[in-house]
């Protein structure tokens, strides 16, 4: 429990690898589950595998505070991040890197709080890790008709109603519709070629690179289990943990060499 967050008590949990080192990064992650999900008692396998890399990660319940409504899971989610980074050497100690990282809804928010940080917190935040981010509330891309047969598309839809429902589709509440995305930290972009949210995990890391952002960008092949790390229906082997793992360690090592490469 983080009890003195601005916004009040948020739940969190610590997954913290065996071969983090001196200084370690800092991760605030923030889960999936399409704006809907509020499932704290949950292992994160992202988290999971963004620990072996040598972070702490802080798996903070964005959810149960915000009903999964924008701007409140914003809020909430910035209100953790600037506690990090104001208390960063609790966890680590004051030269540790402070990353934001999510999947799906979960990127979503993480994009947002990177957007905010620039705004607010000019330096705070060291990098961005969006793990097939939910960006785009139209659905408009080509891939997102994969939707259907991973049983995602009516979630989808119902989710990003919800999450509009509070406050409007606002340039934080979807990064994709940003008109000002330059000077935000560097991103690491994950997605797969059987993702339905590969177009617009693809199309926002081609905004980021075109407004001067560091990006470094990873496709994994179809058959990885992909889907599965926010519900999707796959049938692929779940063999895509490693790769998020030592992508995550190589950006780790990038960013620490050249830590104000925005």
């Amino acid at each position: 429990m983080l009890d003195k967050v601005a916004i009040g008590p948020v739940s969190a949990r610590i997954y913290q690898g065996a071969d983090y080192g001196k200084g370690p990064p800092i991760v605030l992650y923030l889960h999936g589950g399409a704006f809907l999900d509020s499932d704290k008692n949950v292992d994160r396998p992202v988290a999971i595998s963004l620990a072996k890399a040598g972070a702490i990660v802080v798996a903070a319940d964005y959810s149960s505070l915000s009903g999964n409504l924008f701007p409140q899971a914003l809020e909430v989610a910035f209100s953790v991040f600037s506690y990090l980074a104001n208390k960063r050497a609790g966890l680590g100690d004051r030269k540790s890197l402070l990353f934001v990282a999510g999947e799906e809804a979960g990127g979503n928010v993480a994009a947002g709080v990177a957007l905010k940080a620039r705004d607010q917190m000019p330096d705070a935040l060291d990098g961005q890790v969006l793990i097939s981010p939910l960006l785009d509330p139209f659905m408009g891309t080509s891939s997102i008709r994969k939707a259907d047969a991973i049983g995602m598309r009516r979630r989808w839809t119902e989710g990003w109603s919800h999450y509009l429902s509070g406050g409007g589709c606002h340039p934080y509440a979807a990064p994709c519709l940003c008109s000002r995305i330059s000077g935000v930290a560097p991103a690491l972009i994950f997605t797969a070629e059987d993702d339905p949210l590969h177009d617009e995990t693809i199309g926002y890391g081609a905004r980021l690179k075109q407004a001067g952002v560091g990006v470094r960008q990873h496709v994994l092949p179809a058959g990885t289990g992909w889907p599965s790390i926010y519900g999707g229906k796959s049938d692929g082997a779940l063999d895509w943990q490693e790769n998020v793992s030592r992508h995550f360690g190589s950006f780790l090592r990038d960013v620490s060499v050249q830590p104000q490469l925005h």
